[in-house]
């Protein structure tokens, strides 16, 4: 898939097109080193969470991690995305 914006095109990987952007953003906040540690993080997070639509992105965030290998999981390029667009700004730790 390519996002065209004026001159800026940007192939998104297969694997990224799996998550929503509220999923995207709430990974981006978190270690993304590896799968795991994401994971881990997301975890014990969610003992914290206590508004329903958030326990519900958290909740399918894990549940798609889950079905992810490593090498997929290192395809993903993590930055707070936006609706409009499919991305915002630059790429985290970039």
């Amino acid at each position: 898939m390519i996002i065209a914006n004026g001159n800026l095109n940007v192939q998104i990987p297969h694997v990224q097109q799996k998550f929503s952007t509220e999923e995207l953003n709430l990974m981006s906040i978190f270690d993304t080193k590896d799968r795991e540690t994401l994971r881990n993080d997301l975890v014990t997070a969610l003992h914290d969470v206590y508004e329903p639509d958030m326990i519900a992105v958290f909740g399918s965030t894990l549940e798609k991690l889950d079905t992810l290998t490593d090498d997929e999981f290192a395809e993903i390029g993590f930055y707070i995305a936006d609706d409009d667009l499919g991305m915002e700004g630059d790429a985290l730790g970039e």
